[in-house]
């Protein structure tokens, strides 16, 4: 595929691939909880016995099919599993996997834009407050898809984006902790750094930098 082509979802998508997981043994799961609204990384897993629902690997793009959680964002990248590792997730999800048309995180990118978004939710059936998208309908519409290299540069470009937005939150997160530490250090414990002209009133530029009122004892 050497330029930008039509195709059905269904044909450019693996829709929940065959995988096995021996029934009763334990494998890592990933419920609804672990993924955040439109971020791609996976928050946590746990270790539960398998019953039944889909199953994954690295490189795999879960995606919510079930109201509100489709419509809140809830769709993640996997890459939290060893190598040649399956899991298993919420019976909730579905499961989209890279075929020859289609890179693996161009696939998730996808998944989260307004385009095909507005597609799954349309696909959506049931009664109000448990619809689900009808994947069977999902698969019939058709998408103009970039070749592979172009998807490759594509996905680097949000990854690396991605990256940064993370860097910028963890920075930000210090930041108020920072903060919510210097307000209880100065207004709820008093202690208040003595400056260099209150140690020079005082006759004792030892005293700068240290509190000069607090409410500890």
């Amino acid at each position: 595929m050497n330029s930008w082509v039509k195709l059905q979802i269904g044909k450019a998508i693996s829709f929940n691939p065959p995988e096995s997981i021996l029934k009763g043994s334990i494998a890592k799961k990933i419920p609804m909880g672990s993924l955040t609204e439109f971020q791609r990384k996976i928050n946590s897993f746990e270790f539960n016995s398998y019953n039944s629902g889909p199953k994954f690997r690295n490189g795999d793009t879960v995606m919510a099919k079930i109201t509100p959680c489709l419509e809140n964002g809830k769709t993640a990248f996997v890459d939290v599993l060893d190598e040649n590792e399956v899991a298993f997730g919420s019976s909730e999800f579905t499961v989209l996997r890279e075929t020859e048309y289609t890179d693996p995180l161009f696939i998730y990118y996808l998944a989260i834009s307004p385009t095909f978004r507005k597609r799954a939710i349309s696909c959506m059936e049931g009664t109000s407050g448990r619809k689900r998208v009808s994947e069977k309908t999902l698969k019939y519409y058709e998408l103009d898809f970039p070749p592979i290299q172009t998807q490759k540069q594509i996905a680097k470009v949000l990854s690396d984006l991605d990256a940064k937005i993370e860097v910028n939150n963890k920075i930000n997160q210090e930041l108020e902790a920072m903060a919510k530490t210097l307000y209880n250090y100065w207004f709820v414990q008093f202690d208040f750094p003595t400056s260099e002209v209150q140690a020079k009133r005082i006759g004792n530029l030892s005293l700068v930098g240290k509190p000069y009122k607090s409410s500890r004892r």
